[in-house]
């Protein structure tokens, strides 16, 4: 259970582990999505782990989906967490952009956001990043990863835009840039999710649903976010199918701690 301590430091990381899952049933009937294992171990713990590894000391979870069964999972020892109970709270998940917006009273200046039904093992959440972000003027910075089987489209442009990564959206369908898929992961400043940009009451006590890219894109026409591409080990696993080719391929190859 969250600490004391965890209720007065704001939290550096969002884990977004509210969804139901539905593609992923019947394994998701009777345990949530997160705690799904990869290599004999919860999907979530594998981000976890990682943060923590980045220099993370407080991560907040929001929850919807057997929400008793993520509090009361064991979790990496030495890191405070604290949860956001949109289930409970509201009667189901508040989508991406509703979730933070709720949490944020909880949240630091800057932190990270992923999502808990993710795989990339080798992903470095590091502080030189977080510094980096901090110091630019941007409201937002994603990791694009190449385009997945499932998703061949991709969802965001990639562009040079002054001597800066930037993301270049509504580009024509004739447009000859490819774009890129993102992996969930990004480093968000707390004014993306206040107004003017965003028009949820901070700590969204009405518990409006709100999705993520929408918000973006109104940033990014102004210039305020920036990407980068990342060529890891990346798997969004979201069928049955998917997690046992992961579980097939982890099982040979990845030896990460």
């Amino acid at each position: 259970m969250p600490s004391a301590q965890a209720h007065l430091t704001p939290a550096s990381a969002m884990l977004l582990a509210a969804g139901r899952g539905e593609r992923m049933r019947p394994l998701t009937d009777s345990c949530p999505k997160p705690l799904l294992k990869v290599q004999g171990k919860p999907l979530m713990h594998w981000q976890l782990e990682a943060l923590q590894r980045g220099g993370c000391e407080q991560v907040l979870i929001n929850t919807d989906w057997l929400a008793e069964q993520i509090v009361q999972a064991a979790h990496p020892p030495g890191l405070a967490l604290r949860y956001s109970h949109e289930g409970h709270d509201f009667a189901g998940a508040l989508e991406t952009a509703g979730g933070i917006t709720r949490a944020l009273p909880q949240l630091d200046e800057v932190f990270w956001v992923l999502a808990a039904d993710v795989f990339t093992p080798g992903f470095e959440f590091s502080q030189a990043a977080l510094a980096r972000f901090a110091a630019s003027d941007k409201l937002a910075h994603l990791w694009l990863v190449p385009n997945p089987v499932h998703n061949p489209a991709g969802d965001f442009g990639l562009q040079a835009m002054a001597d800066d990564p930037a993301l270049a959206l509504n580009q024509p369908k004739d447009d000859p840039r490819p774009r890129l898929t993102f992996s969930t992961i990004g480093l968000y400043r707390r004014a993306l999710f206040e107004p003017p940009w965003c028009d949820i009451t901070p700590g969204n006590p009405q518990g409006i649903k709100a999705p993520l890219a929408p918000l973006l894109r109104r940033a990014m026409d102004h210039g305020l976010v920036s990407a980068e591409l990342y060529t890891g080990p990346w798997t969004d696993v979201g069928t049955p199918e998917r997690l046992a080719e992961l579980n097939a391929l982890v099982d040979r190859t990845c030896h990460l701690p």
